[in-house]
């Protein structure tokens, strides 16, 4: 099959849950893209937006190495973080290869396409925009938070968040694939500051009503304290609304098997508890419910199945392309 008669999987978002899921769906007979927030400002990543002027990389090398095939060595390499030296402390190697090759290229998105190609990724890895941006906050109290990793770190109930400098230019090849998708999955993760970033881009959010394919989020199974504290799987739902507008989700794909009490322990600790999963309030949202069991049982940290989830995700376009 060439690129042009698989069908098209467009996946959005960013954090640790973005790569999960690609692991699993790069496996599948599918023309994948990968859209990815720039809006971190923490750690490496944030310390060489500040430098250097450039997009926030760290999203982007995850995602790099999620959906690479090079050999295990050379990822080891590209994600080798430095414990100590005079300037190097604390930065990813991959972090500095896409900050070279965006001074070598002139151009981030460039940057980006020739990594991939060095390493062999599978489908295309599109950053939400090729400008520096970033994220800010209203709390419910009224106060602004500035940063993505300050918003949770307030431990203020969230409102909404916004981006600057305003309008934020996507890359249109972005918006392009959202709006030629046959699927478009919402990866789980930070609600505000990992998932909403992408979806905020007043151009996306138009492509996401837009676009003929199925767009469905993949929803957390578990809440995340300073963004999420209390929510259920219908305030997610309910979040994407009052930022987005309906019309922009079509179906919501929720975990429906109790967490064992072991793990639950554990994230309490964390002021983290698993997210209600409220089927009426749901629907009364106007989006489909896609539920099953998509847990991986061999670790100890909640994560999502990447196989599971990715076989999922991929029946819904089976009958129609493949």
């Amino acid at each position: 099959m060439t690129n042009q008669s698989l069908p098209s999987v467009v996946v959005l978002g960013g954090g640790t849950g973005m790569p999960v899921l690609l692991r699993g769906l790069k496996s599948f007979p599918i023309d994948l893209t990968a859209i990815v927030t720039v809006a971190d400002d923490g750690g490496s990543s944030g310390r060489l937006r500040d430098e250097l002027s450039i997009p926030a990389p760290g999203d982007i090398r995850n995602v790099i190495a999620a959906l690479s095939d090079a050999e295990p060595m050379l990822l080891d390499l590209f994600q080798h973080r430095f414990a100590n030296g005079n300037g190097l402390s604390g930065h990813s190697m991959g972090n500095l290869l896409l900050a070279a090759m965006t001074s070598i290229t002139d151009d981030f998105f460039h940057g980006i396409k020739e990594i991939s190609r060095v390493l062999n990724v599978k489908g295309n890895i599109l950053p939400i925009a090729n400008q520096n941006m970033y994220l800010h906050a209203v709390m419910e109290d009224g106060s602004i938070v500035s940063g993505e990793s300050k918003i949770p770190a307030a431990e203020k109930r969230i409102k909404r968040v916004f981006l600057s400098p305003e309008p934020v230019q996507p890359l249109p090849e972005a918006v392009q694939a959202v709006k030629d998708a046959d699927l478009v999955v919402i990866a789980p993760g930070s609600l505000y500051t990992s998932t909403l970033p992408n979806m905020i881009v007043s151009q996306i959010g138009d492509a996401l009503r837009e676009t003929h394919g199925k767009v469905v989020y993949v929803c957390n199974v578990m809440t995340q304290f300073g963004e999420t504290t209390g929510y259920t799987a219908a305030d997610h739902v309910q979040a994407i609304h009052e930022h987005i507008g309906k019309g922009c989700l079509d179906a919501i794909l929720v975990h429906n098997k109790p967490i064992a009490t072991d793990v639950q322990k554990l994230y309490a600790a964390e002021n983290s508890k698993p997210v209600v999963y409220d089927h009426e309030r749901i629907k009364k949202l106007g989006v489909d419910i896609i539920e099953g069991d998509i847990i991986d049982p061999n670790q100890m940290a909640l994560r999502h199945d990447t196989s599971k989830v990715a076989k999922l995700l991929v029946s819904l376009i089976q009958n129609k392309k493949l």
